[in-house]
Parts: C-alpha cells; structure tokens; sequence
C-alpha cells in the first residue's frame, strides 16, 4: 500500500500545482476583465482564455486530442472558482499586485516545463520543444492581451517569455545529460521563477532596439 501511495503523490502534486497555475492565471485573467469593464460573462470568458489558452494551443499544433480540459474539466472548475473569488477579493479589497506577480511568476514556471515535457512526450525536437514550453506558458497571457487591446507581454521588454526559454533550454540540456526527469523539471522550474522574480524585484528589462531618427 505505502509503495503505491509512493508512486500516486508525484501525481497528484504534479496535478494540484497545475491546478494553481490555472487559477493564477485565471485571476490575471479576471482582473485584465475588470480592468478593461468588461461585464461578467466577458470576464469569465478572459479568465477562461488566460488560464488554458496557451495548453489549448499547445495540444492543438502537436495533434494531441482530446485537448486537455475536454479530457478533464478539473481546470474549467478552477477558472471559475478563481474567477468568483477574484470578484469578490476586489470588491472588497484592494489587489494584491506583488502577490499576484509572484504567483503568476510561479505560474509560468510550472507551465512553461510541463508543456516542455508534453511536447517531449510527442516526439518533438529541441527546438519545436522551446516553442511548445514558452506557448503553454505564455500564450494565454498574450490572447489576454490582444482581447484587452495591450501590446502583449511577450513584446514588451518585460523579461517574461525570455525567463521561460531560459527554464526549457536547462531542462533539456539535462535532460540531455541523463539527469532524472524530476532533477530536470525542478532545475527548469526554478530556473524561470527566479528568472522572472529576479526580472520583478530588480526592475530589469530587456533592451529595446530603435532605428536612429
């Protein structure tokens, strides 16, 4: 029984941090809706877009069906929990920003390496792997953002979508290394949150390129 219990937790911590990704992102997603006057079906809708929008893409290019919160409805649950308890955080209390930059920070980070690990699954090449680990991570956000007529994160110079490459390439080269899957993924998740942490508390940009007038 306990070797059982041994080989299920993994599992199920894997699924619950997944499970808080969401809700984080969700709740990004609600107050871009809040913040835009949207009405409540436009914010559930942002929310929705913003929590599973980027595994949505991701599972759509690499053929995978059927797509993830069709197959469990657990993340659907979750945007709209988060959604509600944003709505009522709000009208009663002012947003809590730096928590919320660093749950998003954390958010990204457990995205940004399971997606990588999906499209490892697949079959995908180094490179494709990058691609599919940053869209999971970042792709809902940048749906968000269009929908709520900003310029995306991603194209800013917010060091966001740059701190999730940097996770996914020392993921791979672990893994590449031989090292346990498990090594990988912690090295990864650590190595994008504190990337975007650092790229929060320090105020550090990427350098923007401009012609000469």
């Amino acid at each position: 029984m306990s070797a059982r219990l041994t080989a299920i937790e993994p599992v199920a911590v894997l699924y619950a941090l997944d499970l808080f990704g969401v809700a984080v992102f969700a709740a990004s997603g609600a107050l871009a809706g809040i913040a835009a006057q949207l009405d409540l079906l436009g914010i559930l809708v942002l929310a929705s877009i913003t929590a599973v929008g980027g595994g949505t893409l991701r599972d759509v290019l690499l053929g995978a069906h059927p797509i993830f919160w069709i197959k469990d409805s657990g993340p659907l649950y979750t945007v709209i929990a988060a959604t509600a308890a944003t709505l009522v955080w709000v009208h009663f209390r002012p947003i809590p920003l730096n928590a919320l930059l660093t749950a998003d920070a954390l958010g990204l980070a457990l995205f940004a390496i399971s997606g990588a690990q999906v499209a490892e699954k697949a079959g995908c090449r180094p490179l494709v792997i990058v691609l599919m680990g940053t869209l999971s991570g970042a792709g809902g956000g940048v749906v968000r953002d269009v929908l709520s007529a900003k310029v995306p994160l991603i194209f800013r110079q917010d060091i966001y979508a740059s701190s999730a490459i940097a996770g996914i390439v020392v993921y791979l080269l672990l893994r590449a290394a031989k090292a346990s899957t498990g090594a990988a993924f912690a090295a990864g998740f650590v190595t994008v949150a504190a990337t975007r942490l650092a790229a929060i508390a320090l105020d550090l940009r990427l350098p923007v390129f401009s012609l000469p007038p």
